[in-house]
């Protein structure tokens, strides 16, 4: 039993437990928060056992499965699993503690079944990152799917069933096309060692030879899985419908977490396994990146639904993160990875605050709201700082990924990096925009005027109608206080995640040999 294995365990029992709690929602309630800080507790001795000068993968379990195809339940984490792993530790104890605070359960739904989903989606998503049989990444990549799709069609908005459904098909359709890429490097492996095996340290081994037409079939296979998961436009268009009909705990953990299998995907598949067609396909894949950052930043602009809007954001940022990976560059890809961690910070945040205003005026449409920090200060500043890490402010933790991507990608990808810092400068003022239209200028809305006006209607706060909503109270300020310490912790100070993450970044542009080649012009 390692560190690994019980982070990824002590959820799937929780959840068990939690399942059977149907008759009592504040004990459920407890008992999942319970599992969920345990949970966050394990990643502590986690990250402590795990030496970033030691082996590429390290906390190392395996057992047999299918012995006859070379398939093992086997696990590893390297420093880009690890800091994904952390993220989900810390995010998960956050849903579980916000129930009731930014969503409220549809009626005859308990508190059980919603947080057993929620913790049965963190030990599978756990186990995804971790997956070092390239079988089992791919069934585990499916099975995700499943609490997610159940949680969005069951306790998400009025459009739940088609958002659900769409999310479904997309990612299940996606992962298919991947297994049949697995299939062909485990026929590769069989005709050149004499049996066929899915792991990953072995196929890396035999295919990362193979010629190159043969690894860009491959490589398709898998980058249009991952791609769907990322999401890079054009196979994007599930996300902002999942994002904006999924309940409040679910969408920070779709978009803060679930979106970065895709990312993580390319790190440790696509680039070590098919270097040739990684080469071959960057400048078509950055020319996805690039559209996607631009597209996501100005289709933001026209949402009128806040957390559709975020969804939209979140385009543009993936699209950044796909940028510095296919750069080939080892700044550019350190960003990237960091990146990937602080969006789930960033954008869970943001989602979290979103929820607390929505609980306050009752509408996620943007117009429905004004003037908020003149009846909720702290609640305005905290929209405030999520937006700021948002739009990478220096100072806050998403400045030094996004600074890294620029300088990485600059040196052979001019061009494109011009493009994306424009598309990122406008998603960063449609960010204040949005601050600005909900928390600044005359108060409007009913929750906020009270009896004394409708939606879009202007009040003086000094009249004293104004008082019909609270600011944050202690257990909200609990929620967001993690968050709120670590943007502004590593904003100043994140040299523990690059510590751990370089050397996996390192191992990683070593297996494409990206300093001796030329890709596609670059040096």
């Amino acid at each position: 039993m390692t560190w690994l294995l019980a982070t990824i365990l002590v959820p799937l029992v929780g959840a068990a437990v939690v399942a059977g709690m149907k008759k009592n929602d504040r004990l459920a309630t407890l008992t999942a928060l319970a599992v969920s800080i345990l949970t966050f507790l394990l990643v502590i001795p986690l990250w402590a056992s795990y030496s970033p000068t030691g082996d590429r993968i390290q906390q190392k379990s395996s057992m047999d499965w299918i012995p006859n195809f070379g398939i093992h339940i086997s696990f590893g984490i390297d420093g880009i699993a690890l800091v994904m792993i952390a993220v989900i530790g810390l995010l998960v104890p956050i849903v579980v503690g916000s129930l009731g605070l930014t969503d409220k359960l549809p009626a005859g739904r308990s508190a059980g079944g919603y947080l057993s989903l929620i913790l049965v989606q963190q030990s599978l998503t756990i186990a995804v990152f971790a997956a070092t049989d390239v079988f089992l990444f791919y069934v585990l990549f499916e099975i995700m799917l499943i609490p997610m799709y159940f949680l969005i069609g069951g306790y998400g908005g009025a459009n739940r069933q088609y958002a659900a459904v769409k999310f479904f098909l997309y990612s299940f359709l996606g992962g298919l096309i991947m297994l049949a890429s697995a299939i062909g490097a485990y026929s590769m492996a069989s005709d050149e060692l004499g049996k066929g095996t899915f792991d990953w340290e072995t196929l890396v081994t035999v295919v990362r030879d193979a010629p190159t037409g043969t690894q860009i079939w491959l490589f398709l296979g898998f980058f249009l899985a991952f791609a769907i998961k990322a999401p890079l436009v054009p196979f994007h268009t599930w996300l902002p419908d999942a994002a904006g009909q999924a309940p409040i705990g679910v969408a920070v953990l779709l978009v803060g977490v679930l979106d970065k299998v895709g990312t993580f995907g390319f790190l440790r598949y696509l680039l070590p396994m098919f270097p040739a067609a990684s080469k071959e396909l960057a400048p078509w894949v950055l020319v996805l990146a690039v559209a996607g950052v631009l597209y996501g930043s100005i289709l933001a602009a026209g949402q009128r639904d806040m957390k559709r809007f975020i969804a939209y954001v979140s385009i543009a940022h993936f699209g950044f993160i796909a940028l510095g990976i296919f750069t080939f560059n080892e700044q550019a890809m350190v960003g990237s990875v960091s990146y990937m961690l602080n969006h789930s910070l960033a954008t869970g945040m943001l989602i979290v605050v979103v929820g607390l205003i929505v609980m306050r005026g009752g509408s996620t449409k943007i117009s429905d709201y004004g003037g908020m920090a003149k009846v909720t200060p702290l609640l305005g500043g905290m929209l405030l700082i999520a937006g700021l890490s948002t739009l990478s402010l220096p100072g806050t933790n998403s400045f030094i990924s996004e600074f890294l991507v620029l300088l990485g990608s600059f040196v052979d990808y001019p061009v494109y990096t011009i493009i994306a810092t424009v598309g990122m400068v406008l998603a960063a003022a449609y960010v204040l925009w949005l601050y600005q239209r909900v928390m600044q200028g005359p108060v409007r809305g009913d929750a906020l005027v009270g009896a004394g006006g409708g939606p879009g209607t202007a009040i003086a706060p000094e009249l004293g109608a104004t008082k019909a909503i609270k600011d944050l109270g202690g257990k909200e300020i609990a929620i967001l206080a993690p968050m709120v310490v670590l943007i502004i912790a590593l904003g100043f100070y994140p040299k523990p995640v690059l510590d751990t993450i370089t050397p996996s970044v390192q191992a990683t542009m070593s297996s494409l040999d990206a300093q001796s080649v030329n890709v596609g012009g670059a040096k």
